[in-house]
């Protein structure tokens, strides 16, 4: 694979793919929370796995960090095509807008599922603790969380790119990024790039090492190591956009990313106390440091190492990965309440749990699709979420939907 299949003029296939397979995989990801050897969730099933959790760890240490850096990829590029006004409106309309917009259905649809689950096992309102208040430091924004996220990061975009250009007019600042760019390329990239977010998980004051980043889903101001760790990933897909030479760097690299995630991740995972979770913050801080800097490597690693498969593999077009992709940010917006309802549904089924898993990841899945496909895709909504779809003989020089 050559640096000219990843032109500037092209659609990134690959990455197109994956940032689908990344939002889908957050059905896997969710269903898989009722089956943990220890509760966690809202709904405990009564069939639990170890290898449950386990799915999960491997899921969660790759998936957020990859779509990251494929959003700053995409962000970046449309960017330059757009300008920062452009940029702007389409960000507000494809991300502000959709997390207002749902944010309280998705809300309470949460409730309703967590009321019915308690009806069920006995309880009453009269049962139930008195409601939490909420404030900006700790308002529930659900899996939207990376919504919001996606916004900070979007506006650093627009406000660092505004400084370069007024600051750089000579192009040092640019032609030493690219050259940074390049220099992370390699097996030695995770090690570089893990080093900070180990450091700011070592500072983290509450860190339950099994879930790695922590997922800032409770507040407006995200914490300090999701921040680094995301926002490393989506700085990296910038610079990548300034270099798609590097793409095919990327994917040469691959077996080595796949032997250093696989080395580093099952160094973290037994170093948080292995796949059954640990429920409580690590306090010793020689053992917290050793975690942190596992997780700091493993998660790049892993995060290079699918982009790599993504481009090796998924490099031609394909029209059910092109749908698919369209559909996953609607699966992504609508899936959670959905998940908990389908978990309630098969808990005390008399089955083994990898079957409820499947059963509950299929059953969504067709769910989310079919209104998808008659309430959202040929109408405003697919309009407004996914941008103007454009027919396959244009596709080489359309803007991917990501950017869209």
């Amino acid at each position: 694979m050559t640096a000219s299949a990843f032109d500037q003029n092209e659609r990134l296939h690959g990455l197109d793919g994956l940032r689908g397979a990344a939002l889908l995989l957050g059905v896997v990801l969710h269903a898989t929370l009722s089956f943990f050897p220890s509760q966690i969730w809202i709904v405990g099933d009564d069939q639990t796995s170890v290898w449950a959790s386990g799915l999960f760890f491997v899921i969660h240490l790759f998936r957020m960090v990859s779509f990251f850096l494929i959003a700053g990829l995409f962000g970046h590029m449309m960017l330059k095509r757009r300008g920062a006004v452009g940029f702007l409106k389409n960000r507000l309309v494809r991300i502000a807008a959709p997390l207002a917009v749902f944010w309280g259905p998705v809300m309470a649809g949460i409730v309703a599922v967590l009321v019915w689950n308690a009806s069920l096992h006995g309880l009453t309102a009269a049962d139930a603790p008195p409601p939490p208040t909420y404030d900006w430091t700790n308002i529930p924004l659900t899996h939207l969380w990376f919504l919001w996220v996606l916004l900070w990061f979007y506006a650093a975009l627009v406000i660092g790119g505004a400084v370069v250009t007024r600051l750089d007019r000579a192009g040092r600042l640019g032609r030493g990024l690219d050259r940074l760019a390049g220099g992370l390329i390699g097996p030695w990239g995770p090690l570089v790039l893990g080093a900070p977010l180990a450091l700011a998980l070592w500072f983290e004051p509450n860190w339950i090492a099994f879930f790695g980043i922590p997922t800032p889903d409770a507040g407006l101001i995200p914490e300090a190591s999701a921040l680094v760790g995301f926002g490393l990933a989506f700085g990296m897909g910038v610079l990548l956009d300034r270099r798609r030479d590097l793409l095919a760097r990327i994917a040469g690299w691959t077996p080595v990313y796949l032997g250093l995630a696989l080395g580093a991740g099952t160094t973290a995972l037994m170093l948080s106390g292995g796949p059954t979770p640990v429920l409580t913050p690590m306090t010793d801080p020689a053992a917290k440091a050793m975690t942190a800097a596992a997780f700091g490597v493993a998660t790049y690693a892993s995060m290079f190492a699918v982009v790599g498969l993504a481009l090796r593999f998924w490099s031609g077009h394909s029209a059910v990965r092109r749908y698919l992709a369209d559909a996953s940010y609607w699966i992504y917006i609508v899936h959670l309440p959905l998940v908990m309802a389908a978990q309630v549904v098969v808990q005390d089924w008399a089955l083994a749990w990898p079957v409820k898993l499947a059963l509950v990841v299929v059953g969504v899945s067709a769910v989310c699709l079919a209104s998808y496909e008659l309430m959202v895709r040929h109408g405003f909504m697919g309009r407004w979420l996914n941008g103007r779809r454009t027919p396959w003989r244009r596709a080489r020089v359309s803007v991917p939907v990501a950017a869209e």
